[in-house]
């Protein structure tokens, strides 16, 4: 059980394999279009922020080494599919690190003062994470299908040995 977060992480990585592929299919513009009606309108921004969130909340509770801050808007706006994947390479190793730390301790309660002494568990910090992921996720392919083009499935990951 103590290596259960890690190999669902391991699956999220491959899910998010098959939506970088797929934004690395597109025009390198599609990814700074503009979208109404989504909280970040482009698909680059969602992303990005996604990547973010792992930051943010595992480093800020955790306590772990520091990261690099996260994009300016201008490296935001000029950011590409390598850029992407940078920083959901930081992210993994953000995970990596945090899931090091916490795995075996899943309902210990981590306190952040900055948070008005906000206390979460670590399996809350990694749900809040890749929910918040999934969530984006589902808004980057919305935006792909409201620019006209037609994502893959990118909610369901095949294990090896397997068929669908």
């Amino acid at each position: 059980m103590s290596h259960l977060l890690s190999e669902q992480y391991d699956l999220i990585r491959k899910t998010r394999e098959t939506l970088f592929s797929f934004l690395e299919s597109l025009p390198a513009d599609v990814l700074h279009k503009k979208v109404p009606g989504f909280g970040f309108d482009t698909i680059a921004h969602a992303h990005l922020h996604a990547a973010g969130c792992y930051m943010h909340w595992l480093v800020k509770f955790a306590r772990i080494r520091s990261y690099p801050q996260f994009p300016t808007d201008e490296e935001i706006q000029s950011a590409d599919v390598p850029d992407l994947r940078h920083w959901f390479s930081i992210s993994d190793a953000v995970v990596a690190e945090f899931l090091s730390v916490y795995e075996s301790r899943l309902s210990e309660v981590i306190y952040h003062h900055s948070e008005g002494s906000m206390g979460v568990t670590p399996l809350w910090l990694m749900t809040h994470t890749i929910t918040h992921e999934f969530h984006h996720k589902g808004q980057i392919v919305a935006m792909a299908r409201c620019l006209g083009y037609a994502p893959p499935d990118t909610d369901l990951v095949v294990a090896e040995g397997t068929s669908e």
